[in-house]
């Protein structure tokens, strides 16, 4: 099939669905949840390919037990510690069995194996060093191996495994320094190589992108920050990934094994001020393609020029009551960063799939800004048909624009396309956050509207095209919550209108032709993402 686009043969090139790579999601052990295991079957089916989230090693988890010495097994006393896996076991089956493959986060710290116990999260999460630093290594060696042993080399050889979570953030997700990280690092990766040097291990998985000094030292400096949190005109400023070339300068100096550098980069910042204040920030709408510009250039310059590039969190904000997150402007948003950014990383884990997500326990009310794509009550946000949207993107991109690409699939030749209407009235500016959906419904009178226009020809005569469109007035469950009086608690009635509500995308068919051409020319109202594909093809 040759085809061509706009009166031009197509140059085809590699589109990566950096999208379904990976996502994420809270805890390991919210993944026992009925309602969590239904939502994530939906997400699997889009394609993804692992799952990364916290708490593997929390207590709720049960993993290890340094006080069961005294206890009793099915043959007499049990030795301390213990380590047991049932629970984790029931989560990776249950992944596995859907074709996903586990992105193994390793934390957070055992209680019984915390230096502080101070905790984090309504659920109570250890972030301190180990107080043995040989029982964790035990711990690590004992886990990689059981699931080894469960799944067999071959397969585990395909996970990640990422020591820690957001080490620079002190005391929130690490109570010790630097340095002590890159310990942590060392001794992690060393145990994981000795066992099979083809596991594949990666860090640091820090959190964001500054512009000012406050995590050069071995913990953070506010004070580094002030002019920052002052800055009249932040996106001018010179943003940079937190510890990446320390990490891998450190690493490289005792040449430890680095497969891949993690890291996390949302388009938004709290700096500290010179009042103590939190200010938050909100860069522009590019600043995650130029984030990752940077940070693919840091990388293949460096001493490990071929380690793979995985952003293991990412979305428009990294709160869990921004409002934003429930709307089609996080849509729109997200669908353009990732066609814009589909060749600058192995991985962008959208953060996360699910409300069903307890850091600071349950949602209030069915839409309260959670990151997922789907409520805690099932209901489909416009960003999950963003995302369904995208996996049926081929993976041969026909056309590049500023507003959306029609692609090819190599294997089955099938044309499809997303287009969007990120409204170029917002100047470059991003979505922001809200912390009211009154507050964020205010980006609804942005605009105009966009016309889409192209001439797709080689196409077989009497093809269908299904088209689907999620906007401001179709697929948008919050709105119509929020005209229903935002009840905090919805009758079984409601929830059913809402779903309703969720799913009814506008939708429609073209024909192609007999001249085997097919002219798209679609109205994009402001934040519309549209799909194009092909009857028959999922």
């Amino acid at each position: 099939m040759n085809i061509w686009i706009d009166g031009r043969p197509c140059d085809e090139s590699a589109l990566p669905h950096v999208w379904s790579r990976c996502v994420g999601a809270g805890r390991a052990n919210e993944a026992l949840r009925a309602d969590w295991q239904r939502q994530f079957a939906e997400i699997a089916a889009l394609g993804v390919r692992y799952l990364r989230f916290h708490g593997v090693f929390h207590d709720d988890m049960f993993v290890y037990r340094a006080r069961y010495g005294g206890g009793f097994g099915p043959d007499g006393p049990l030795p301390a510690p213990v380590h047991t896996f049932s629970y984790v076991d029931k989560v990776f089956d249950f992944l596995l069995d859907h074709g996903v493959r586990p992105f193994v986060e390793l934390g957070f710290m055992p209680r019984d194996l915390a230096t502080k116990t101070e905790t984090v999260f309504w659920w109570g999460a250890h972030c301190s060093p180990p107080n043995d630093m040989e029982r964790w290594v035990e711990l690590v060696t004992r886990s990689v191996e059981h699931w080894i042993g469960r799944y067999g080399l071959d397969e585990v050889r395909q996970w990640r495994f990422e020591v820690w979570n957001e080490p620079n953030l002190v005391p929130h997700f690490w109570t010790g320094t630097k340095t002590e990280y890159f310990e942590l690092y060392e001794r992690t990766v060393r145990a994981i190589k000795a066992i099979d040097p083809e596991l594949k291990v990666g860090g640091p998985a820090t959190s964001v992108f500054v512009p000012d000094d406050r995590y050069k030292g071995e913990v953070e400096d506010r004070s580094a920050a002030f002019a920052t949190a002052a800055a009249e005109d932040v996106d001018a400023l010179d943003w940079r990934p937190v510890w990446i070339e320390d990490f891998i300068a450190w690493c490289a100096e005792r040449e430890l094994p680095v497969d891949f550098i993690s890291t996390h980069t949302y388009p938004t910042d709290f700096a500290y001020g010179a009042g103590g204040e939190a200010v938050q920030i909100t860069r522009y709408a590019d600043a995650t393609y130029d984030d990752l510009t940077l940070l693919r250039e840091l990388v293949r310059g460096s001493a490990y020029p071929d380690a793979e590039i995985h952003i293991t969190e990412w979305s428009t904000s990294p709160s869990a009551r921004d409002f934003i997150h429930d709307t089609p402007f996080a849509a729109a948003a997200i669908t353009r960063s990732y066609l814009q950014c589909a060749t600058l990383a192995d991985s962008i884990s959208y953060w996360t799939f699910t409300d069903v997500f307890e850091e600071g326990g349950a949602g209030i009310g069915p839409f309260h800004g959670g990151f997922g794509l789907v409520n805690e009550d099932g209901v489909h946000k416009p960003t999950f048909h963003a995302f369904a949207m995208l996996a049926r993107l081929g993976d041969r991109a026909l056309l590049t624009t500023p507003h959306g690409v029609v692609t090819r699939d190599s294997r089955t030749s099938a044309v499809s396309a997303v287009f969007f209407n990120y409204p170029e009235e917002m100047g470059g500016k991003g979505v922001g956050s809200a912390t009211s959906y009154a507050a964020a419904r205010s980006l609804a009178g942005v605009g105009p509207s966009r016309r889409i226009r192209h001439s797709i020809g080689g196409l077989e005569p009497g093809t269908t095209f299904l088209v689907e469109v999620v906007d401001w007035q179709h697929g948008n469950a919050a709105e119509a919550w929020y005209r229903l009086g935002s009840p905090l608690n919805l009758s079984r009635e409601q929830g059913a209108y809402l779903r309703g509500v969720a799913d009814s995308l506008l939708r429609y068919a073209l024909t192609v032709p007999a001249d085997g051409v097919l002219d798209l020319d679609v109205e994009l109202a402001p934040w519309a993402v549209m799909s194009l594909r092909q009857s028959g093809c999922s």
